[in-house]
């Protein structure tokens, strides 16, 4: 599994990340490609919030299924639902969220799996460091793809 934490991968995800433009157009799905990045960026407030998160039910019933899901080869189906606090409707700049999202993927990365711990994700429950670095390359590598980069 390819993990955020891990330097390759991460440079890989940087690299296509530098090679989306304001005019790079989505193969499905409702975002245009700044609501993406914006998105993207507010998924890593989560494992780099100070805050604890709690648990949502339908998390608590579905979680630890999905959480194999999440963690496993197989890549996200295309315009699955998306929980109310990450869906971007409103019009962004292109520019401002790129370097936003750079400046929280290079966060996550420094900190490396140790600073994460063990937090707690809203829906998939308790994730480890290595965990959270799957998921955050998953997350990434889906919408990048949807972007065709």
């Amino acid at each position: 599994m390819q993990n955020l934490f891990n330097k390759d991968p991460y440079f890989e995800i940087v690299d296509r990340l530098m090679k989306l433009t304001p005019d790079s157009k989505a193969l499905w799905g409702k975002m245009d490609v700044a609501q993406m990045l914006a998105h993207c960026t507010e998924a890593f407030r989560i494992p780099l919030s100070n805050k604890k998160m709690s648990r949502n039910f339908i998390g608590l019933l579905f979680g630890p299924i999905a959480k194999k899901s999440l963690l496993s080869q197989k890549p996200y189906k295309h315009s699955l639902p998306t929980a109310s606090n990450f869906k971007i409707k409103d019009e962004r700049d292109f520019y401002i969220e790129k370097q936003n999202l750079m400046t929280m993927m290079a966060k996550f990365y420094s900190g490396g799996p140790n600073y994460l711990g063990n937090l707690v994700h809203p829906f998939f429950g308790k994730l480890s460091g290595e965990e959270w670095g799957i998921a955050m390359h998953k997350h990434l590598d889906h919408h990048f793809k949807q972007f065709g980069v």
